[in-house]
């Protein structure tokens, strides 16, 4: 107990540090400190002497002077690379979309939207749009060729008809057109090499298979009664047993096949009840 009493009083006992001017003798300066006062004075300056140099690094020039510590060179390139990486990334992940829907074109299935991201890397201000007159033209053309897109029936169809849109196999120009004459029950289209064929209507494939006169052919079963028939393809797409819908890709454009074959195109053909019809009068290609 006396060891601990005295060691408290040590910390309370007063500390006299007094400046002497050494040729006159003279009092300059002085303080009274304890024990606990000193330790305190030092913490404080030690701390302030700790911010202050943290506040000088952080807030100013002089951290460019520590080893390691990256320029305003190096990091502006830093900051470039971040950017193209992340431009590349978003590359790497549009080509990866296109490949796959390219993959699912050429399987039959049906491809998905891809959307693109609008690259916010760039600022753009004041800017105008004018129009010239060869936009207008373009627009005009557009509008006149996607008219016809879809054929709607006539007034002399059959009544089972009535009521249906048929889509284009295929864009092209027709080279032999329905002859029931010459026993030609379709329309050759003439379209560019590999180009895929669609199905023309809503249903199922009933058939796909290869013959000597007509190559790869495939058949779908529609509603009403109906069929289209697609000859001397290049590939077919889909199997017997497959639903499909309007538009989708069902096969490949060739010239396969002994019979008419001069050439890539397709064959097709649209049956009514046993009785084939003319596609020109329901689709224009």
């Amino acid at each position: 107990m006396a060891k601990s009493e005295g060691k408290k009083r040590n910390w309370r006992d007063k500390y006299r540090f007094t400046i002497y001017n050494d040729t006159t003798f003279e009092e300059v300066w002085k303080i009274k400190l304890t024990r606990y006062n000193a330790f305190l004075l030092l913490s404080f300056i030690f701390l302030f002497i700790v911010g202050a140099t943290v506040s000088l690094i952080a807030f100013t020039n002089l951290r460019e002077f520590i080893p390691g510590y990256p320029d305003v060179q190096m990091r502006r390139n830093i900051l470039i690379s971040a950017i193209r990486l992340d431009s590349l990334e978003r590359e790497l992940e549009l080509r990866d979309k296109y490949f796959a829907n390219l993959n699912a074109v050429i399987s039959g299935r049906q491809p998905l939207d891809v959307i693109s991201p609008p690259d916010t890397s760039k600022r753009y201000k004041n800017i105008e749009f004018t129009s010239i007159p060869e936009a207008a033209e373009l627009r005009a053309q557009i509008e006149k060729e996607e008219k016809y897109n879809l054929t709607f029936p006539r007034m002399n169809d059959p009544a089972g008809l009535t009521g249906l849109h048929f889509f284009p196999p295929v864009r092209g120009i027709v080279t032999s057109k329905f002859d029931l004459r010459r026993k030609h029950y379709g329309t050759d289209i003439v379209t560019k090499p590999r180009s895929v064929v669609m199905a023309a209507l809503d249903g199922t494939v009933i058939f796909t298979g290869w013959t000597m006169e007509t190559g790869y052919v495939i058949q779908i079963q529609h509603s009403s009664n109906l069929i289209t028939i697609y000859k001397h393809n290049a590939s077919l797409l889909r199997e017997s047993g497959d639903f499909v819908r309007a538009g989708e890709t069902i096969s490949v454009v060739g010239d396969s096949g002994e019979l008419y074959t001069s050439g890539p195109h397709l064959h097709f053909e649209i049956w009514y009840k046993g009785t084939p019809l003319d596609p020109e009068k329901h689709i224009s290609f």
